[in-house]
């Protein structure tokens, strides 16, 4: 006789609902499980089902049958078999160039984290450690406003540590960002495990000891780009490590602090040769002392820069020789930054002192710098100008009323991108500039115009847009003599064309008026 499957009694005959005293205990156990009695557990293998039933009694054929179909399905895929799609019958080297595309523009984390938990063999494909070549990794684990459990910590060591050891073996590009706690191990496990690393960032990151710096300069030879903009770094870290690797150092990025005039005067003294980038920001709700900026000394150590950008740092320059003329410039200078959203003190001999020589420069950024005249501008010896910013962020200066034409008269012909943002042109200056700008109708190299809070005429607009087909970035907000309805911002080449258009109608219309 076969045991009934509700008391497990072989003595019951009942067919059906059991009615035996271990039924109705099994039965309550069910009901305090699920809730409600209209639910009937069926389980096969490793499956569950749960069967609706509006009627207090189950229809076991509806039942059966899903559970034949099941087991029809198991036969015809068995259960050892866990990758039952192409991506299985995939070859493995097709499956990694398709993976390395998507690295390549998504990045390394968490892309293939997620990859590695679809099947056994995209985890294995996604092991592969030159596929971990750029890595960036935030802090994922940590709520907002509470602080991590000590078991949550000890979790985060032993991932960050493993993966470190077991999957960046070759990476090139390593980035941490918002970590306070850790950091030392990071960089002691990168020292450790990644001896190709050639660019390291830190961004608001904390506690960033010196000799965890350092020994990752001594372990990583090839590290040529270190980033720590953000990022509170303890006393004197970044001058030890300029000492150990400041040699070989391309890309250097920092932000304002009690140390930074050490650091530059380590740079003028000729600890960073073959230093190509050098950036320098500072918070803007923040206002430190003011910077000292050996500009001759930095032109001598540095004779390689190509991109200096000092952004919202209140500095002056100073020099170590005994003249502000001998020495050369810049020479291979072609981005230089000086952008500040508050007042600014760099003048004219400021601007001369800076782009002495820097006959590659490309793009001059100015923003803010009210006290550099078109006057200096557009005698600067930089013959193929491409980008110059000279928007006005701060209220209550003098501006000059003339300078557009002589700005745009140097560089018609190599300008793609030019902010005059609450410059004080006149109308007639401002519709002279854009005229000569305009080249007789055949500019096809100006792409951005920004005229926003200027005294710009309609017709002005209206000819430069009609002579530039390549714009693609038109900014007139604030622009009192533009009609109303046209007072914002394009984007993209169909939106500046209807500009043109509106701007045309209204024009006509005003005119018939």
């Amino acid at each position: 006789m076969v045991p009934c499957p509700d008391c497990e009694m072989a003595s019951c005959s009942s067919r059906g609902r059991c009615t035996g005293k271990r039924a109705k205990k099994t039965g309550r156990r069910r009901s305090s499980q699920w809730g409600r009695e209209n639910y009937i557990q069926h389980r096969y293998k490793d499956m569950l089902f749960l069967v609706v039933t509006d009627t207090e009694e189950t229809d076991t054929e509806e039942t059966n049958t899903v559970v034949k179909r099941v087991r029809k399905t198991m036969v015809t895929h068995p259960s050892n078999t866990t990758d039952w799609g192409w991506g299985s019958a995939m070859p493995h080297e097709i499956i990694h160039k398709i993976f390395q595309l998507v690295v390549d523009s998504e990045g390394a984390v968490p892309t293939l984290c997620r990859l590695a938990q679809v099947c056994r063999l995209w985890r294995q494909v996604a092991s592969s450690p030159d596929l971990w070549q750029r890595v960036s990794v935030s802090h994922c684990w940590k709520i907002p406003n509470k602080k991590c459990p000590p078991q949550i910590k000890d979790k985060i060591k032993k991932t960050i540590k493993a993966v470190i050891q077991e999957r960046l073996s070759q990476v090139l590009d390593f980035s941490l960002h918002h970590w306070n706690d850790n950091v030392p191990l990071v960089l002691e496990s990168l020292s450790s495990f990644c001896p190709l690393l050639t660019s390291l960032t830190l961004s608001h990151c904390s506690k960033v000891t010196a000799d965890a710096l350092v020994s990752v300069g001594e372990c990583c030879p090839q590290l040529t780009t270190l980033n720590l903009q953000d990022s509170q770094v303890c006393g004197n870290a970044v001058s030890l490590f300029l000492r150990v690797r400041g040699a070989s150092l391309r890309c250097l990025y920092l932000s304002y602090s009690s140390q930074t005039n050490n650091i530059i005067n380590l740079l003028a003294g000729g600890s960073c040769p073959e230093l190509r980038v050098l950036e320098v920001n500072i918070s803007i709700k923040e206002r430190g002392t003011k910077m000292h900026l050996p500009v001759e000394g930095l032109q001598a150590a540095c004779p390689k820069l190509e991109v200096l950008r000092l952004l919202n740092v209140d500095f002056s320059l100073t020099s170590k020789f005994s003249s502000s003329t001998g020495g050369l410039g810049f020479r291979c200078l072609q981005e230089l930054c000086i952008a500040t959203s508050t007042d600014s003190d760099v003048d004219d001999s400021n601007c001369k002192r800076l782009l002495r020589d820097c006959t590659q420069l490309k793009i001059l950024d100015l923003r803010g710098c009210y006290m550099v005249t078109p006057e200096c501008i557009s005698v600067l010896p930089c013959p193929d100008l491409e980008r110059l910013y000279l928007g006005i962020h701060c209220y209550g200066v003098s501006l000059p009323s003339n300078g557009c034409s002589l700005l745009t008269r140097r560089w018609q012909h190599s300008l793609q991108e030019l902010d005059l943002t609450a410059q004080r042109y006149s109308e007639s200056d401002m519709s002279q500039g854009l005229e000569i700008l305009s080249r007789n109708g055949t500019n096809d190299t100006l792409q951005s115009l920004n005229l926003s809070g200027t005294k710009v005429t309609a017709a002005a607009v209206r000819h430069i847009l009609s002579s530039c087909p390549a714009l693609t970035h038109v900014d007139l907000t604030s622009c009192r003599n533009i009609p109303r309805g046209l007072k914002c911002v394009y984007r993209g080449l169909e939106d500046v064309r209807q500009c043109l258009k509106t701007l045309c109608t209204k024009m006509q219309e005003m005119s018939g008026e």
